[in-house]
């Protein structure tokens, strides 16, 4: 049922090897420049790259998205408002990765706004029709990012919006008519993620707006799809929605761009007060390198999305069984719910996350508790609070994430890199009575 927010050691030289040794220059390279994080110890000597299991949290940048960026980097330095020939071409450049995202999200050009990243799409699309409605009514779900999260709750704390949070059942999973049910008269907005970050279970958003409508048809719906890009259909038309939010360093793009997809007609009060870019709706110079890299990354995933589909479940699926059946006392969260095919996500008995994160980060797989964004807090995830974990089992979550980039090879060495990870800090730990 949905409820009022009151959102109130090291190796010895072998003897008598001599220090310059060809083979002391090697090890040597091997190490200098290379953080503790970035290594796979034998001896305190970096003998592999780690194994990057963290994709949900950043991803690599594609050699096709850097070579995309790198002359809008080095020679062409045009402001696209500007009318001379370098600020021509720059307006080609976004104009054009205007286009690209549009095709991929299912909407026109006109309706993509650029922004910083997913966290700013997010802050815009609910700031934005709460400000232009002079307030109102505000829907979330219990599991969305913090970037909708803490929006909601500063709104709240401002007196800006009421603000009612629907929650969901244990496999992560949000009821589409708790959600429509939850919508009042003056309902401005419904904010329901379409691919949790946490634990990757996948919404019925399309069934959740359609709902909504039915009960308010001026209630506008936004979903963030920042983790669906790349990994589901998006299309606009399909999902119901006014507003969608992406984000381009998920998707081998570089951090500090996104974009809000906001339907033609859709009114929206801008947050920055500025020049008159994106049609007056987001203010500052365009970030030329970073919204190319944006619409060519958008089209690289789009384009490997059903591949890459079956080739992550088959991955994920046997991760998730040679850790399960190696260790006891371990849960799979979200186990039971459609979810993206990256994600393989635990709750760990006898282990603290930031313990495990650490141990595994030294032996060379680097992965994490959750939410990139909220990590450093040690907090317990709102999201598997939302899904009724025990707390003591939530805090030994572990979110292991694939991407492109994750080969068999990754799997094979990195699993029992995990399973020796929990068994060595739940032997560090007391036994309690």
């Amino acid at each position: 049922m949905p409820r009022p927010c009151a959102l109130g050691g090291r190796s010895r030289p072998t003897a008598g090897r001599a220090r310059n040794s060809p083979a002391r220059h090697i090890a040597l390279r091997s190490v200098v420049g290379l953080t503790p994080s970035d290594r796979a110890y034998t001896g305190g000597v970096a003998l592999e790259p780690p194994v990057y299991l963290d994709h949900a949290a950043t991803t690599p940048l594609a050699d096709e998205v850097l070579a995309a960026m790198l002359p809008h980097l080095r020679g062409a330095c045009g402001n696209p408002s500007s009318i001379h020939a370098a600020g021509r071409a720059a307006r080609h450049a976004v104009d054009a990765a205007r286009d690209r995202l549009a095709a991929v999200l299912g909407c026109a050009g006109a309706e993509i706004v650029f922004t910083s990243g997913g966290s700013e799409a997010d802050n815009l699309a609910i700031r934005g029709v709460l400000d232009r409605r002079g307030g109102g009514h505000l829907v979330i779900t219990a599991i969305e990012h913090d970037a909708v999260m803490k929006c909601a709750e500063h709104l709240a704390e401002c007196g800006r919006a009421r603000v009612t949070v629907v929650g969901c059942d244990r496999r992560g999973l949000v009821d589409p008519e708790a959600v429509a049910a939850a919508v009042e008269e003056d309902t401005a907005l419904v904010s329901m993620m379409l691919a949790n970050n946490e634990v990757g279970t996948i919404q019925d958003v399309a069934l959740a707006a359609d709902l909504v409508r039915r009960r308010n048809r001026r209630t506008l719906v936004h979903t963030d799809a920042v983790q669906a890009l790349g990994k589901l259909r998006l299309d606009m038309d399909a999902l119901g929605v006014d507003l969608l939010s992406v984000a381009a360093h998920k998707v081998y793009g570089p951090k500090g761009t996104g974009a809000l997809a906001v339907r033609r007609g859709t009114a929206l009060a801008p947050q920055l007060s500025g020049g008159g870019q994106e049609r007056g709706r987001r203010a500052g110079t365009e970030n030329v390198a970073g919204i190319v890299a944006l619409g060519v990354a958008a089209e690289l995933v789009e384009a490997e999305r059903e591949r890459e589909w079956t080739r992550l479940e088959e991955l994920t699926g046997r991760l998730r069984q040679l850790v399960v059946t190696a260790l006891p006392g371990v849960v799979l969260t979200g186990e039971g719910a459609p979810r993206l095919p990256s994600f393989a996500t635990f709750a760990i008995e006898g282990v603290s996350t930031e313990v495990l994160l650490t141990r595994l980060d030294q032996a060379g797989v680097q992965a994490s508790g959750g939410s990139a964004c909220s990590s450093g807090a040690h907090m317990p995830s709102h999201v598997l609070a939302a899904m009724g974990l025990d707390p003591v089992l939530a805090a030994g979550a572990l979110r292991l994430s694939l991407g492109r980039t994750t080969t068999d090879a990754d799997i094979e060495r990195a699993a029992p890199v995990v399973i020796d990870a929990v068994r060595r800090v739940r032997q560090a730990v007391p036994a309690t009575a």
